[in-house]
């Protein structure tokens, strides 16, 4: 296992149970060991559905809105 892996777990395991789960489930997915596929809840699927509505009549974001949007999400 590399450095960066063990780190990377050691501050998994200070995640709740939840987080540790999530993260899991996001593992087996990458490594090709997802037991199922991940299933959109009722309120995803309608997010998803909004955003390919808004992308089929050509409403997309401009790239400062992005730009702008990363610069705030990034750490």
């Amino acid at each position: 296992m590399t450095e960066q892996l063990e780190i990377a777990i050691a501050r998994l395991r200070r995640l709740s149970a939840e987080q540790q789960e999530e993260v899991a489930a996001l593992l087996m997915a990458l490594t090709g060991d997802a037991a199922e596929a991940y299933r959109l809840s009722g309120e995803e699927r309608k997010a998803v559905e909004v955003g390919l509505d808004q992308a089929k009549r050509g409403m997309f974001v401009s790239d400062e809105e992005m730009t702008a949007f990363w610069g705030r999400h990034e750490r």
